[in-house]
């Protein structure tokens, strides 16, 4: 019997990548968007209708929750009183779960599912038409994914589903709802995105300093690639003392010496609590 998924948000920004992805799969997509312009998206890209929400969940196996995080939790409580049980709720991020804004239903299955997305260094990224940085579409990409509540034996169906919205797929990692939250936000936007940020504005600061702004972004950018390869061992090698000597002196002028903190159960919570 085919496997029937109502996809919320289909017609936005992420949810457009997923009905790409779905079309032509093994599973039935019952598509629901509430925006005119992406209800026009998936009809002018895709050849899509949508569909009213009573009618996407009748019956439905899984629904695939492709908004927000901070429309999450609403559009759960919305929908829940009209799914069945066994019902699988996919959201793809674990804030609102790990929040604990997905209604209190032990019948439902919850399942987590994100992306890693491309690596820097996948040559993929770079191949013909436009660069593929977000994955999804041509760059291969691994994904974490959560079983958060439910029978174990409906993780498969879960990290099936995962690894057709997100494909092509390197690597299919299962992780907890906690660990997921200890990658995003805390490994990827806490640490990862703060720190470019920072970069950016280290760039900015020379560029004001006196140096040509396109020599600067070339420097920075070029540095980046050959000492990311070194600092995650993609090639073998090694920096100079120099390069050593700068990094023993500019971590404590950079980072506190508690910055790890970030990481603790507080922390993250707040992190979440803040996001959602």
């Amino acid at each position: 019997m085919t496997t029937t998924i109502a996809l919320f948000g289909a017609g936005g920004k992420m949810g457009l990548r997923l009905s790409r992805n779905l079309q032509g799969s093994r599973y039935a997509v019952r598509h629901v968007e509430v925006s005119p312009a992406g209800q026009q998206r998936l009809k002018d890209e895709l050849g899509l209708a949508c569909m009213p929400t009573d009618q996407a969940l009748a019956g439905a196996d899984v629904v695939i929750l492709a908004v927000p995080d901070t429309l999450i939790g609403k559009l759960a409580v919305q929908i829940e009183p009209l799914l069945a049980p066994g019902t699988m709720v996919i959201t793809l991020d674990a804030a609102a779960p790990f929040a604990g804004h997905l209604p209190k239903r032990e019948d439902l299955t919850y399942f987590v599912t994100h992306p890693c997305h491309p690596r820097i260094f996948d040559a993929a990224v770079h191949g013909p038409g436009e660069p593929d940085y977000f994955g999804g579409v041509r760059a291969p990409q691994s994904i974490v994914s959560a079983l958060m509540q439910g029978p174990d034996s409906a993780f498969d169906l879960g990290e099936d589903i995962a690894r057709i919205i997100y494909q092509p797929v390197r690597n299919a990692y299962r992780v907890t709802v906690e660990q997921m939250a200890l990658l995003e936000p805390g490994l990827s936007e806490t640490v990862c995105a703060t720190l470019l940020d920072v970069m950016r504005e280290a760039m900015d600061e020379v560029v004001a300093r006196g140096v040509p702004a396109e020599a600067a972004r070339d420097f920075l950018l070029g540095h980046m690639t050959i000492l990311s390869a070194v600092i995650f061992k993609q090639i073998p090698g090694q920096f100079s003392d120099a390069c050593n000597k700068a990094i023993t002196f500019g971590k404590p002028r950079l980072m506190r010496d508690d910055w790890k903190q970030i990481f603790t159960p507080r922390e993250i919570a707040d992190s979440i609590e803040r996001i959602t």
